[in-house]
C-alpha cells in the first residue's frame, strides 16, 4: 500500500495473534530503524518474540493480548516531538507490511521491557507491533477547522496536510494540537493541556508533511 492508504488504514490495536514477526518483516523495520537512529539521533530497538512486557499469553494486560513484539522509543531526553515523529515513520513503514500497531505509554509493563539505554537517554515509551486479530477500528476526530485556521480558498496542499493531521493517532484521541499557516509556510503547536501531547505533535507533524508532500522545510 503507498503512505496514504496506511495512514487512513491503520488503527490502534490491542489484541495479537501472539506470534513474532516473520522474518522478512522483521528485517524490513529493522532497517527503517536504522535510518531513522541515523537520521534523528535516537535509539529506537525492534523488540521482537518477547513475552514479558505486555504478559502475552496470559488473560490480559492493559486490555492488550498476544503481544510479543514492539518498538523501544529511546532516545536523548527533552525530545518528545522527534520520539514522535520518526516513532510514527517507522509505525506506517509496518501498516505498509501488514503489521498493527499501538502507541502505547502506561499499559505495559514498563521494567519489564528490554532495549539497551545509554546514561543520557531515556525510555519514553513503546509501539505495540503484530499481526492483529483485527484491524482495530477508527474514532471519530476533529474537524480540519476545529484543528487549524484553515478557510475556503486555501492552497489544496495545505488541506491534504490537515487531512493527514486528523487522522494521527495521539494520547486518548485527544488532538490537542492547532496548525497555522502564513504564506508558504506553517506552524504547528501544541493546543492546551494534555497527556504526552509533544509526542503527540510530532506524529501529527509527520502525518502533514506526507498528506501536504512539502516535507520537513514546510515548518515556520
Amino acid at each position: 500500500m503507498d503512505i496514504m492508504e496506511a495512514i487512513r488504514s491503520r488503527h490502534s490495536v490491542r489484541k495479537f495473534d501472539n506470534r513474532a514477526l516473520e522474518k522478512k518483516d522483521a528485517d524490513i523495520l529493522t532497517q527503517e530503524v536504522e535510518l531513522c537512529n541515523k537520521e534523528s539521533g535516537f535509539h529506537f530497538q525492534l523488540i521482537t518474540d518477547e513475552p514479558e512486557a505486555f504478559q502475552a499469553g496470559k488473560p490480559s494486560y492493559g486490555q492488550f493480548t498476544g503481544c510479543r513484539n514492539y518498538l523501544a522509543i529511546i532516545g536523548p531526553k527533552e525530545r518528545e516531538e522527534d520520539a514522535g515523529y520518526y516513532g510514527e515513520r517507522i509505525v506506517l513503514k509496518a501498516q505498509g507490511l501488514g503489521i498493527n500497531s499501538c502507541w502505547v505509554a502506561l499499559t505495559y509493563k514498563r521494567g519489564k521491557a528490554q532495549g539497551e539505554m545509554n546514561v543520557d537517554e531515556k525510555l519514553y515509551m513503546v509501539i505495540a507491533l503484530g499481526y492483529g486479530l483485527s484491524n482495530g477500528t477508527a474514532h471519530k476526530g476533529k474537524s480540519i477547522e476545529k484543528v487549524s485556521d484553515y478557510k475556503e480558498g486555501d492552497p489544496e496542499w495545505y488541506k491534504r496536510g490537515l487531512e493527514a493531521a486528523i487522522l494521527a493517532p495521539t494520547a486518548l484521541n485527544q488532538q490537542k494540537f492547532r496548525f497555522t499557516r502564513n504564506g508558504d509556510k506553517v506552524s504547528a503547536r501544541v493546543s492546551g493541556w494534555g497527556f504526552n501531547t509533544r509526542v503527540d505533535l510530532g506524529i501529527v507533524k509527520y502525518h502533514f508533511e506526507l498528506g501536504s508532500e512539502k516535507g520537513p522545510d514546510i515548518w515556520e
